[in-house]
């Protein structure tokens, strides 16, 4: 009979017994599938974002498109900070230190509110500048820097989500944060839909929805983590008193150093990429609406290729990270090769899929004849990547798992600089958007080997942890 999640999990927890390399597909394959509904249904939200902007026409698509990176890099300083407790959760349950856990849960929303709202004053103040600064053409400022502002305004929202979602994640729990997020992307389309039709809101309603469907999942998430969840909610800490301790949720000293140990490298790495990503779209931006059209529609049908890879990194990271708190090195590894693997085989046929049917991805999405045929183009020759391009996904998490995040960080920084935007600089002129496809698919290529050639190396699972025992004080009276 087949062991359930928990039941496997205890098994990584406790080391009653070694665990066959079946059980431990298993459990990465129990742990991935919630994740990977979560991630496809946040592509399909996206894409049928993507779809009501492009029927309302080419202009409007172009004025999200060409802020949607610099949107990459707030949101990936957002997933940094948040994964810098979140792993930490992961060691404390490995080590059964339960309490531990919860205080860093506290810890951590207490400082990802200070840390969002930091955030928001940054975008707030570069919304009306973003725009000009990529050499956008002057009929889509208004409206880019509208849709940024609104966005901006949101982080603090998204912070909090994300830190609840990976703590739950974190502890073993993918269920519940799957779930939540798949039920967003309902929330998303219902207000898409009211605000940019219902309501002639336009691009703005497309902000405004999604604000309102993230808002909605942030207040479910931390009800759920901090008042349902077995392992984690606040009342396993009640002293009786039912008094809020402001001491609990200030953060030490050293659980900071841990975040900014795990996070800061993911921050620089997800900074130094997005800002790759950002001089990307200044080149392609001159290249015209349809361009830009039609390199934001490929993306958001790409992302239905390699959010898997994600679903399953995230398994990655809550296993490794547990087995390390566990302090079972050998199922570290374990686990890391055959998610990789297993991402991989996923990645490989979504891109081939993805070939064949290109055409009629990018016409759900937009009627513009151009904008379908470049798109379909540029799909085509990245569905040749994508099994490397898992690797590398699945790899960074496992990586993340064991909190040594500075080289994969910097592995990632140094692909993406130094091949894909040399390469894109290089063809753009002669090629237009194909060029830039093709050094992106070149890149990833690459980024995927260096991946597989850090994980065959075993320094990244040569770490040890030191748990922070917890005791709460009792108030001062």
């Amino acid at each position: 009979m087949s062991l359930t999640k928990d039941e496997l999990l205890a098994l990584v927890r406790k080391g009653a017994r070694n665990m066959s390399w079946q059980e431990k597909l298993r459990l990465i394959v129990l742990l991935s599938l919630p994740a990977m509904v979560a991630q496809i249904s946040s592509v399909a939200m996206q894409i049928i974002d993507a779809a009501m902007l492009g029927h309302l026409g080419t202009k409007e698509a172009a004025t999200v498109g060409l802020v949607s990176t610099t949107i990459w890099l707030f949101g990936g300083l957002c997933t940094a900070f948040a994964a810098g407790f979140s792993v930490q959760v992961a060691h404390h349950v490995g080590a059964e230190d339960l309490q531990g856990a919860r205080n860093i849960i506290r810890q951590g929303l207490c400082a990802g509110l200070a840390f969002s709202l930091v955030l928001a004053m940054i975008g707030l103040i570069l919304a009306p500048h973003l725009p000009v600064w990529l050499g956008a053409d002057e009929s889509i400022w208004a409206g880019a820097s509208e849709y940024f502002t609104i966005v901006a305004l949101a982080m603090p929202v998204l912070e909090l989500n994300m830190l609840a979602a990976g703590c739950l994640r974190c502890s073993g729990n993918i269920k519940v944060p799957s779930l939540l997020n798949a039920g967003m992307c309902v929330l998303n389309v219902m207000f898409n839909y009211l605000f940019i039709f219902e309501c002639g809101m336009g691009t703005a309603g497309a902000a405004w929805g999604t604000f309102l469907a993230f808002a909605i999942t942030m207040v479910l998430m931390i009800y759920f983590m901090v008042i349902r969840d077995r392992q984690l909610r606040f009342a396993l800490d009640a002293d009786g008193s039912r008094q809020w301790h402001v001491h609990r949720y200030m953060p030490t000293r050293m659980t900071l150093r841990k975040a900014l140990v795990i996070g800061s490298p993911i921050s620089l790495e997800r900074g130094m990429m997005c800002g790759a990503h950002i001089a990307i779209t200044g080149i392609i931006a001159p290249l015209g609406p349809i361009a830009i059209a039609a390199n934001t529609f490929a993306i958001n049908i790409e992302s239905l290729c390699y959010m898997p890879g994600y679903g399953i990194s995230e398994a990655a990271t809550t296993m490794v990270g547990q087995s390390l708190g566990a302090q079972r090195k050998d199922l570290m590894r374990s686990f890391a090769w055959i998610a990789v693997a297993l991402g991989m085989s996923i990645m490989g046929v979504m891109g081939l899929l993805m070939a064949v049917f290109a055409p009629e991805l990018m016409g759900m999405i937009t009627p513009d004849a151009n904008v379908v045929e470049l798109g379909s183009e540029v799909l085509r020759i990245e569905a040749w990547a994508e099994p490397m391009f898992a690797a590398s996904i699945v790899a960074y998490g496992a990586f993340v798992g064991s909190g040594k995040t500075l080289v994969p960080s910097l592995m990632n920084m140094g692909s993406i600089w130094i091949v894909r935007l040399t390469l894109a600089l290089l063809l753009a002129p002669s090629m237009g958007l194909k060029g830039v496809w093709i050094a992106m698919c070149v890149e990833l290529c690459l980024r995927g080997l260096i991946f597989l050639a850090r994980l065959r190396s075993r320094g990244w699972s040569n770490v040890s942890i030191i748990s922070e025992k917890v005791v709460f004080l009792p108030p001062i009276e």
